[in-house]
């Protein structure tokens, strides 16, 4: 099987002899900005520059996809935030909302042909016609944490408190908003659509406030993209909510270090064993796992040998796909990336 081939497979649950080693999350790095001559902020504007920075991984390290873009605030954007593009070391953020209650808001008439919307959906294409046998991946923002880019997260976090209901309202229209974002980056046919939910982490959301209401708007959102693959990233520890996580619809949940596959495999049931041990969904309708090296730590400050550790570690315990745990820090070196791929390589020889 060709890359892609492998990757759709994988994502079906079904039981592949080379595990893919791809990213989910943003892969934007400052050695690799250097080497192609394509920076942030502009990259996060220009299509062709979004492309060269998010090939990079590819053609220095055999990152087995291209991911785009390089942030969480393409929709919040497109909705009227004022956002800082930061610099080459720092991710895009929201600076201000047009919004100052949940009821406030609504998305504009013209929402798809506003910022970077227009630039990522360009970049698809250039990725596909350039890199016509790698995966490519699109990163989206989940409607939970697009409602809490807009009023604010702490101002979100207290309104489920005393306004649920009104919260409830926002996650629908900013729902309606993800979903028209989607339909526009499935007409351009990438290979997977990540979801990144990083506010509804438990380490910010009582789990049974995930289960009530942040759910049933995920449901809709997966239900409601049939194809590419799909896959849901929520960061911090979610140990708590991976089987809420994984009955959702999503192809894949994308999962950090701090997430124990064993117990989490043990928390969703019903896996199957690969001959060399490792696992995969019988196609009972959970979700396959996506993760779990550790980019905080491990890809960024650590060693080469400390990242083959982890990835040895992640496929002993039976990841479907391996990925960076979140979003790669820009200073991340390349070396660290490649060494993931060069692991999993290792680690099939071995078998």
């Amino acid at each position: 099987m060709d890359m892609k081939e492998n990757l759709d497979a994988a994502l079906s649950g079904e039981k592949v002899d080379i595990k893919p080693v791809i990213s989910v999350t943003q892969i934007g790095l400052t050695e690799a900005m250097e080497k192609v001559g394509a920076s942030w902020p502009e990259a996060h504007k220009d299509p062709e520059l979004m492309v060269k920075l998010a090939s990079a991984p590819y053609k220095f390290a055999g990152l087995e996809c291209i991911r785009i873009p390089f942030g969480l605030t393409v929709e919040a954007e497109s909705m009227g935030a004022t956002i800082d593009l930061g610099n080459p070391e720092k991710t895009p953020e929201v600076k201000s909302s047009p919004f100052e209650t949940a009821d406030d808001i609504e998305e504009p008439d013209d929402f798809l042909d506003i910022g970077r919307i227009p630039s990522v959906l360009k970049a698809i294409d250039i990725a596909k016609e350039e890199f016509p046998e790698v995966p490519i991946v699109v990163g989206t923002t989940g409607p939970f944490t697009l409602t809490g880019h807009l009023l604010g997260i702490e101002n979100l976090v207290r309104l489920i408190k005393t306004e649920p209901s009104d919260v409830e309202d926002a996650i629908d229209n900013c729902l309606d908003a993800c979903m028209d974002y989607a339909e526009a980056i499935m007409d351009h046919e990438p290979d997977v659509i990540c979801i990144a939910e990083p506010t509804a982490s438990p380490e910010l959301i009582d789990p049974l406030q995930f289960k009530s209401m942040i759910k049933p708007a995920l449901e809709d959102y997966a239900n409601f993209i049939e194809d590419p693959k799909s896959v849901l990233h929520i960061c911090g520890n979610s140990q708590e909510i991976v089987p809420d996580m994984a009955t959702i619809g999503f192809d894949g949940i994308s999962i950090e270090e701090a997430v124990n596959i064993p117990q989490a495999r043990k928390d969703i049931g019903n896996v199957g064993k690969n001959n060399n041990g490792s696992c995969a969904m019988e196609g009972n309708g959970s979700s396959v796992i996506v993760g779990n090296i550790s980019t905080s730590e491990t890809l960024f400050t650590g060693s080469v040998d400390d990242v083959k550790n982890d990835v040895k570690k992640a496929l002993d315990d039976g990841v479907d796909v391996l990925a960076p745990s979140c979003g790669l820090a820009p200073g991340s070196p390349i070396a660290n990336v490649k060494a993931m791929v060069d692991a999993r390589n290792e680690y099939i020889i071995k078998l």
